[in-house]
């Protein structure tokens, strides 16, 4: 293949810009014979270590500055990327090849931007996406490509050998799956073979190629020639020379240099050097290249005086040798024994950009061919981030050389040396704890303990907990002589193994607690610890209640807090009948202090102990133990046990869902009913239902205030705000005058607010006199601004509106767009009384002080008043005069509407000159061809739209078409169809759809079949989505469908099999449409029934496809039909001994364990996924780690984190999925502290992003954990009072608000009062209930708490939504109305909401709907509430 069709198929092939903008600018430069610039093959191939024995290997352009420029162009290969196979494929094949590109596309983005942040690909990551392919059964050949090439130099970290079986395993893989290989594939490969220094007969390979019908050129030539010449084979690669020759293929500079590899391998170093002048003969000058070839050559040799008589020559030349080329130089030194030459070649280094990975790279390729000292060396070379001043804090330099060292199994006494040189020099402050980590995340036993043996020798304190992942690892084994090892070293390292360490990591190995104490005492380990003291209550306890009252008596006993044996505790009262021990047991905890710790007095504890005894048993436990309770709890009163209301408020509510109610008797007697004191006046007033009577009980509060002579300010404004509510402004007003100096300034802005709706300007203006007297630096709330602009203007004040407008752009009042639209209204407002000065005024003043940029809705105003008065002329000239000053045209189109609909030639000819000489020719006739389409002038319009050289404008088409749809303008939109029939570019199929859209409104089936015929008529091809709603049209009116309905992809693959089965099938086989069928029940939701024709078909022994029994069990999983699921599993096994499951159903079979409370047998199915190289899908992991939260698994979830890390998930799973379930666990585990502790950890920490605790704070609240709800709302005060983290209190107060807990959510807000501050927060809360139907309550005790965290337009906006979606015309009417008494602008997109629901109801719309079609308002909202959440500040 010559050389430029290579670049061709590069560049077809891509067809991503993505990754042409990484190619060099020497791609345009590939040169024939010649060398005419920076050749494309000096592209770096990603790590070091591999042989440079193929085109080329560097580039020199400005792109070698960024990582991706320097690797990935040759890491995908620098003469043939991707290309597209020609063969013919099967139908199925091309129904998969969209979602195939899409999948392409994920991959090359992972793979890029691994190579673009590193310069090279973990295994992990590829492996991941090799299984991902696999998934699909259909792996396409860029897919194919994209793996092989991966397979080489980009995986330093892996060894050569490695890399080339995971080659061949790729490869064989996908064959098998149905790739079809090209040449491509094959040169691909041999690349690999290269990089990887893999030893093979280049004769059988191209004899594989031939036996494969794949044609072998030129790039395959080379690289044989670069296989030969690898091992010195001089005379292998003469026969290919000749080949090349008899084809007329190119000799480049490649080729030469593999020549000079292959001589100097093959001792001739003389006939190496003379390369270069048959180089020069043949017309090539010898580049950097080639250069570098003969560097290697004596650097193999340990020639050093020969080498650096090289490099002048090469200098002589102009050859410019980059840090990569001398790494390259002492790579191969390195692998040859001449370490002592390396430093010299150190010394060359010039420290380039991408200096780093590139150096990175090299230390890894080295550390992984065992050559760790001279990587030592290079990473020293690195360079560090000096600090300018004193500082505690160091860059850790070098984690990625320990941690591959460890992965290597580096010596480690080498290991300890690098450790200690890199804290000698300041380069890594904690290396040797992070290389344990490295050993212990690795499950390094020996290696583990040995670095611990080190930091201690070194004073590094010895945690338990890092003795926590080498126990795992034998617990999952079931090796218990592992544990008891582990437990006696950390012993020889005089480390005491915790209550964690011994209950949750190493007594689960063992049969029982007797057997686990004679091994601990056969191993020499201790027994005294109160680690296992407390480790061994916990067994007890599960076994014997009597013992445990013993052993818990005993006043030698050691402090052991009650949650630590708390659970096991519980399991031994549920298994057991000895009521009397437990009493004991309950009344001991309840008086003895040992057992309560972290503040907490005994009683709280064994309060809350009850409580959770209650929760944990499993409704069948209750109520068939309810006798044994109820005796319980009467001896718990005899022994004058109390508890507080909080806590029987929770048992009652368990016994409740458990249908239990018997005991609440039982349990109430305990209750403690002192301390029940009122909330405070406060508190009464909020639960005072209707504003009248409200109203009197403050106003006789504040008359008994004033007779006592006490302050009066809060019950004062509690007082205007009720009055405010009822808009009993006189009144509001006789109390302020009376009350003036007890006045606040939020008394005065609520009241401001009531006198702009009632439009008394006078008022409003005194109140905002004396809000600026007492307060001057106060900056109002922009909707409150401009409520007292529109009453000022309304009134004719046009000047202080103004100067209230002047006063915005000083305190940089920032506007959303609902207070565009709040403007707009408000203009239109004039507009309608013809006030068009003060329009005028205002909109200058507007954009002017940049408080607004001029759109087309601000700009429309002033042109509505001149249509209004009918004065086109007017209007015009104030439409070309914005569009000179603000380069907006508003109206236009109405404004050339109604002078067609005049006659008046003349001023639409102006109107015409303007708008073509400022929007161009084109636009013009669009604007009149919609003109005379709108007024009925067909003739005209048919005219306009038949001028030679107009094309279709598909935005401007769409934007009338749907006028007409909205207007059900059938006629003008039929005609705008006909008449663009021979438009060019024009889509006739979307142009008909438009027609078929507005017959599918008004049902009008006769005007869908006169389209249908039109588009015979004119050859459209309509797409699948037109035939369907045609379709659709049809069969609702009883018509005949009057062609092949498309089918889905399972339809058609049932007609596929029913053309190609066999005439007479045999009779163990299953009907060809038996899969069709099962698969189409699965879709409809008739799983039940597909499952009961599996089961009948395998009880008949027919013979059935696995797929079908992997679609069922999913299908069933999909149901909750676990049992059902298993039972069709075992089917498929007895047909197929090795039958799988598919990721999706494993994956599925995961959640449905994990929502049944079973995550024990989710974790094994999880395993088994990851054994059997399958990846399970993100919902699953959250489910799982969610289901272990919910039972205290935090061993389990651990696990589990390990594992997704592993797996390389953990980018796309949700941060917090860990963090959140990991505090619950504690909190079930009774370990509040640590969940507590935990969460003040992820605020506080500096680089910590936005965390959210929502999850925890519900999950409490649910299960009604008062003690656990009170600490967490210990710390969310402490963190808004003490830090100005407002984050934690801001979400529990909304969840309180969200559980109802109305009271709770008012006390969270008088102690943190910058809770009603956060309005993204706020915000958000509103945003998410008022998609939800039934929530509108919720948002109104919302508002009702926090009257004024946002303006009343954007919550009535809200609220109006909530009505849309209940359905609830009366209440929307009602809303409707309050918003016009009070005087605020209703958006356009709540004016359509309420308009569809008088439709609904079969009534007339009483007011003119907006213009525009509901999605376009949609989508103004959806942006104008984004922007909410950003930007809206108190």
């Amino acid at each position: 293949m010559p050389f430029y069709c290579a670049t061709e198929n590069m560049a077809a092939l891509l067809r991503s810009a993505r990754l042409l903008k990484h190619l060099p600018s020497g791609l345009h430069q590939i040169p024939l014979t010649k060398r005419t610039g920076p050749p494309l093959s000096r592209l770096y191939s990603g790590a070091l270590g591999g042989s440079r024995t193929d085109v080329c290997y560097r580039q020199i352009s400005p792109a070698a500055e960024n990582a991706s420029s320097r690797v990935w162009p040759y890491a995908v290969g620098c003469v043939r990327n991707y290309s597209v196979a020609t063969e013919q494929k099967d139908d199925t094949r091309v129904a998969l090849r969209s979602k195939q590109a899409q999948e392409f596309d994920w991959a090359l983005t992972k793979l890029d931007s691994s190579v673009r942040r590193t310069g090279r690909i973990t295994k992990t990551l590829l492996l991941r996406i090799f299984h991902d392919i696999c998934r699909t059964g259909y792996p396409s050949e860029n897919q194919a490509l994209l793996l092989l090439r991966s397979c080489g130099s980009l995986l330093p970290e892996v060894p050569l050998e490695e890399r080339t079986e995971l080659a061949h395993r790729v490869w064989e893989k996908l064959q098998s799956l149905g790739a079809q290989y090209d040449v491509s594939h094959y040169n691909a490969l041999l690349k690999v073979y290269l990089q990887n220094d893999f030893k093979f007969s280049p004769t059988d390979f191209l004899a594989k190629m031939e036996a494969a019908n794949v044609q072998p050129n030129r790039v395959t030539y080379q690289r044989l020639i670069a296989a030969y010449c690898q091992y010195g084979d001089i005379e292998g690669a003469s026969t290919i020379l000749g080949y090349m020759k008899s084809k007329d293929l190119p000799i480049t500079e490649a080729v030469f240099n593999s020549l000079v590899t292959g001589h100097a391998r093959a001792g001739d170093i003389e006939s190496a050097e003379n390369i270069l002048t048959v180089m020069k003969g043949a017309g090539i000058e010898p580049g950097p290249d080639t250069y570098l070839s003969l560097l290697n050559a004596y650097a193999e040799k340990g020639d050093l005086d020969n080498l650096k008589k090289t490099l002048e020559a090469a200098e002589s030349a102009d050859c410019i040798l980059m840090d990569r080329d001398f790494m390259q130089v002492i790579f191969t030194m390195a692998k040859a024994g001449h370490k002592q030459h390396i430093p010299e070649m150190v010394e060359r280094f010039r420290h380039e950009r991408g200096y780093i990975p590139d150096a990175m790279n090299l230390c890894l390729s080295l550390i992984t061919q065992g050559l760790e000292d001279v990587a030592f060396l290079i990473l020293k070379t690195f360079p560090t981030i000096q600090s300018d001043g004193p500082s505690t804090q160091s860059v850790n330099l070098g984690n990625f050389f320990l941690r591959h060292c460890v992965s290597m199994n580096t010596p480690v006494e080498n290991i300890g040396l690098f450790c200690k040189e890199l804290q000698e020099m300041n380069l890594h402050s904690e290396a040797l704890t992070f290389t344990l980590s490295c050993a212990l995340e690795s499950k390094k036993t020996a290696m583990s303990f040995d670095l611990m043996k080190m930091m201690k020798e070194q004073n590094y304190p010895i945690r338990p907990h890092y003795f926590w992942p080498l126990l795992t690892h034998h617990v999952k084994d079931n090796n218990s002589a592992g544990v008891v090892e582990v437990l006696k070293g950390m012993q020889d390292l005089g480390v005491s193994p915790d209550v964690d360490t011994l209950s949750n990591y190493s007594l689960p190995v063992f049969p029982n607690i007797a057997a686990a104490r004679q091994a601990f005492e056969d191993a020499g380990v201790s027994l005294e610890s109160e680690g296992y003291l407390a480790s061994e209550i916990r067994v007890v306890a599960v076994n014997s209640l009597a013992e445990t009252y013993t052993i818990l008596s005993d006043p030698s006993f050691p402090s052991v807090d009650l949650s630590i044996f708390r659970s096991s505790l519980i399991q031994g009262f549920i298994k057991s009948d000895d009521v009397e021990s437990m009493v004991k047991i309950t009344e001991l905890l309840y008086k003895d202090k040992r057992f309560s710790s972290g503040g907490s007095s005994p009683a709280e504890k064994t309060s809350f102990f009850l409580y959770t005894l209650i929760d944990n048993m499993p409704q069948n436990k209750l109520q068939a133990q309810e006798s044994k309770l109820r005796n319980y709890f009467n001896e718990l009163q005899t022994q004058n046990i109390i508890i507080s209301r909080n806590i029987y408020r929770g048992i009652r509510n368990l016994l409740e869902s458990s249908h239990v109610p018997e005991l609440i008797k039982d349990v109430v007697v305990l209750v403690d009913n002192k301390g029940q004191e009122s909330n405070g006046f406060q508190s009464d007033i909020s639960r005072i239902s209707g504003t009248e009577k409200k109203v009197s009980v403050l106003e006789g509060k504040l008359a008994e205030l004033k007779e006592e002579k006490r302050p009066l300010g809060s019950v004062l404004k509690l007082l205007i705000q009720a009055l405010c509510a009822e808009e009993n402004l006189r009144r509001a007003l006789d109390l302020k005058q009376e009350h003036e100096d007890e006045m606040t300034v939020g008394s005065c802005v609520t009241l401001m607010n009531l006198c702009c709706r009632h439009n008394n300007v006078e008022e409003a203006l005194n109140l905002k006199r004396d809000i600026h007297r007492k307060d001057s630096s106060l900056i109002l709330d922009a909707s409150k601004y401009i409520a007292l602009v529109k009453t000022l203007s309304k009134n004719g004040r046009v000047e202080e509106a103004v100067d209230i407008l002047k006063e915005m752009k000083e305190k940089e009042v920032v506007l959303d767009d609902s207070h565009f639209t709040a403007l707009f209204h408000m203009l239109s407002g004039l507009a309608a009384n013809g006030d068009i000065p003060s329009i005028q005024r205002l909109q200058d003043t507007l954009f002017t002080l940049g408080l607004a940029k001029p759109t087309n809705n601000l700009c429309a105003p002033l042109i509505t008043a001149h249509l209004d008065r009918d004065d086109l002329p007017g209007a015009l000239e104030a439409s070309v005069e914005c569009q000179k000053r603000y380069n907006q045209l508003p109206r236009i189109h109405d404004i050339i509407v109604r002078l067609v609909e005049k006659g008046d030639t003349e001023l639409l000819q102006k109107a015409m000159d303007f708008v073509s000489q400022t929007r161009g020719e084109m636009t013009m006739l669009y604007d009149l061809f919609f003109a005379f389409l709108q007024t009925g002038r067909y003739r005209e319009a048919r005219k306009i739209i038949e001028t030679p050289g107009l094309r279709a404008r598909p935005g401007r088409l769409h934007w009338y078409a749907e006028r007409c749809i909205f207007n059900k303008q059938m006629e003008s939109l039929e005609q705008m169809v006909d008449m663009t029939s021979k438009l060019f570019e024009c889509d006739r199929d979307e142009m008909y759809s438009y027609i078929l859209r507005l017959c599918e409104q008004t049902n009008d089936w006769q005007k869908a079949e006169t389209a249908w015929t039109k588009m015979q008529e004119e050859n459209v091809i309509p797409r699948e989505r037109t035939l369907r709603m045609l379709a659709d049209i049809l069969k609702n009116n009883n018509q005949e469908v009057p062609f092949v309905m498309p089918e889905t992809w399972y339809e058609r693959a049932a007609t596929k099999q029913q053309v190609t089965a066999a005439p007479n099938p045999v009779k163990t086989e299953a009907p060809p449409d038996m899969y069709v069928k099962l698969i189409t029940l699965c879709k409809k939701g008739k799983v039940k029934e597909a499952y009961q024709i599996l089961r009948d078909a395998t009880a008949r022994g027919v013979k059935v496809g696995l797929a079908s029994y992997d679609q069922v069990i999913r299908a069933l999983l999909g149901g909750g039909f676990l049992e059902e699921a298993i039972a069709v599993k075992d089917m498929a096994l007895s047909q197929v001994p090795g039958f799988q499951l598919s990721d999706k159903a494993n994956s599925l079979l995961i959640i449905t364990h994990s929502k049944k409370g079973n995550p024990g047998a989710a974790l094994e199915v999880l395993m088994s996924m990851l054994a059997g190289d399958q990846v399970p899908a993100q919902l699953a992991i959250t489910r799982l780690v969610q289901a272990m939260g919910q039972c205290g698994d935090l061993a389990g979830i651990q696990v589990v984190e390990t594992l997704v890390k592993d797996l390389g998930m953990n980018a796309n799973l949700s941060s917090m999925v860990f963090a959140n379930n990991m505090i619950l666990a504690h909190i079930k585990n009774g370990n509040v502290e640590s969940a507590v502790e935990m969460m003040e950890a992820l605020f506080m920490t500096p680089d910590s992003k936005k965390p959210s605790v929502s999850f925890v704070f519900r999950r409490v609240l649910e299960e009604d954990n008062e003690e656990a709800l009170d600490k967490i709302s210990a710390m969310a005060e402490r963190l808004a009072n003490h830090f100005a983290c407002y984050r934690p209190a801001s979400e529990l107060f909304l969840q309180l608000l969200d559980k109802d807990r109305i009271e709770e959510a008012k006390f969270m807000l008088a102690r943190c009062n910058a809770v009603a501050e956060q309005q993204q927060v706020l915000m958000s809360y509103v945003s998410e209930k008022a998609q939800i139907p039934g929530q509108l309550n919720k948002i109104k005790t919302l508002i009702s708490l926090i009257p004024d965290f946002v303006g009343k337009d954007v919550l009535y906006a809200y609220q109006m939504k909530c009505h849309s979606l209940d359905k609830d015309l009366s209440a929307a009417k009602a809303l409707y109305e309050q918003i016009q008494r009070e005087g605020i602008d209703i958006d356009d997109l709540s004016l359509k909401r309420l308009a569809v629901l008088y439709r609904n109801e079969g009534e007339t719309v009483p007011f003119p709907e907006p213009p525009e079609s509901f999605r376009f308002y949609a989508e103004k909202l959806r942006m104008k509430t984004d922007k909410a959440k950003m930007t809206l500040e108190e």
